[in-house]
């Protein structure tokens, strides 16, 4: 895109650019609010295409299995997997088995096998497979010998198997209790995977349909905790983390909240000088801090006109261009507020005058057009475009503006860096360094989201 009408007089184009950011940072936030994420595909019942039928009967609501047969060799298993693998896309998955009946021998079998595995072993016995088995408490790894893991089980016994993508471990359990884990050395897709072996063997498979005996909420929130603690084993200088925090106060403008900061750190937190390789310090994030302030609690407080005379009478360079991206943000808001309190015929007058340069401009048109949406609901903060209404929406536009003002700072040296605090720059790194951990592993495990993160922190 070009710059506006190419005034010399006018910011060149990395300031213009800053605008651009956070008009893209709000439309971003118009996808995240109105698109609901995919949930991954679960196993909700049994295959009974995949599976070695002639020696088992399946129920017609495909969730119990019966050896029906009178086993004569080690080939004669009655193996069936579930309709789909387990979803990756998460900290743990989990499935349980209820044993109805032993039979004979109680040669029963939980794990889980690839999609190749052949349909008439037991889990374990195959390569690309692990089961734990019920008559003699064995594992089973990828071939035909067991190795010492955990009790027998029988009729009446609750029994599960799950995969913890964050230990990568299989791990079973009996009767809500861990029986053990294991290392997870197989790729692929993984099906939860039963199997009988004797006759009148019958198990009743859940997949989640209805609550386990196994507290698995509390086993993913103590998975949880102990990734936390290996963060928290992690020293970091008292010093450092009042830096970091100082530094995030001073970027936005929170100038009362850094002087309550700084009175209460004074006795305890010895200073500190960051420097950054970009060559920025605290220097350039103390410019403007009493106008940054103001401007902050303006718009915050849905000010719109009086921070727009402040912005003229203290830096009239950034609103100069009234078609740029940061008077466009500032205009829509002012039209939001007027929504917000229900004049809307005062909302249809400004609009008019101030949003129709906007129209017909892609990378305007958009969040034009949900702003006059607004005005064809009864109750618009109910609407899909209510999440201009937010309190969000307008950190928004008060971020923008700070960041407008630390670029007219004759000391900076690149504008990028007006646009996020050091904190905000180490958080960036710690998600992109957890992306990139997430697909070294196959994209297996949970996904990383940093609001969760913070706010599971905060409950704790």
């Amino acid at each position: 895109m070009s710059e506006s009408n190419g005034n010399s007089k006018r910011r060149n184009v990395e300031d213009q650019d800053l605008g651009l950011y956070f008009l893209e940072a709000c439309r971003d936030r118009e996808m995240k609010e109105g698109v609901m994420e995919e949930e991954e595909e679960a196993p909700r019942e049994l295959n009974t295409i995949n599976s070695s039928g002639g020696f088992v009967v399946v129920s017609t609501d495909k969730l119990s299995v019966k050896y029906t047969s009178v086993n004569l060799h080690g080939h004669d298993v009655g193996v069936i997997q579930a309709n789909k693998p387990a979803p990756t896309k998460r900290l743990i998955y989990y499935f349980e088995i209820h044993v109805k009946d032993a039979g004979v021998k109680g040669q029963i079998a939980i794990g889980f096998t690839s999609e190749t595995f052949k349909m008439r072993r037991q889990p374990g016995w195959e390569a690309n497979s692990c089961g734990y088995h019920g008559d003699d408490g064995l594992l089973y790894r990828g071939h035909g010998k067991g190795e010492a893991f955990g009790p027998t089980f029988t009729s009446g016994d609750v029994v599960g198997a799950g995969i913890n993508y964050a230990a990568h471990e299989f791990f079973f359990t009996k009767n809500g209790q861990v029986v053990g884990s294991v290392y997870k050395d197989m790729k692929g897709p993984l099906f939860p995977t039963i199997a009988v072996h004797s006759q009148n063997e019958e198990v009743h498979v859940n997949f989640g349909q209805k609550p386990f005996t196994f507290d698995l909420k509390e086993f993913e929130a103590q998975e949880r905790m102990k990734q936390q603690l290996k963060i928290e084993e992690i020293s970091v200088p008292p010093n450092v983390s009042y830096g970091i925090v100082r530094s995030y106060l001073l970027h936005y403008g929170y100038e009362d909240t850094l002087n309550s900061f700084d009175v209460a750190s004074k006795s305890t937190v010895p200073p500190i000088y960051i420097a950054q390789e970009s060559g920025s310090d605290d220097q350039e994030i103390t410019y403007a801090l009493n106008h940054r302030k103001t401007l902050r609690q303006l718009i915050r407080n849905g000010d719109i006109d009086v921070a727009f005379g402040k912005l003229r009478e203290w830096y009239p360079q950034i609103v100069e261009d009234n078609t740029s991206a940061t008077c466009f943000l500032l205009h829509c808001q002012k039209f939001i507020e007027l929504v917000r309190v229900g004049a809307l015929e005062e909302a249809v007058k400004y609009g008019r005058i101030e949003l129709t340069c906007f129209f017909g401009l892609p990378v305007f048109e958009d969040l034009v057009q949900d702003c006059v949406a607004l005005l064809a609901y009864e109750q618009p903060l109910e609407s899909s475009v209510g999440y201009l209404l937010k309190d969000s929406q307008r950190e928004v536009v008060a971020d923008t503006v700070n960041a407008m003002i630390l670029s007219t700072n004759p000391n900076t040296k690149e504008s990028k860096h007006c646009l996020h605090s050091y904190l905000e720059r180490l958080l960036r790194q710690l998600t992109a360094c957890c992306l990139e951990r997430r697909s070294l592993n196959g994209e297996q495990g949970e996904a990383f989201q940093l609001h969760r993160v913070l706010s599971s922190s905060k409950r704790g």
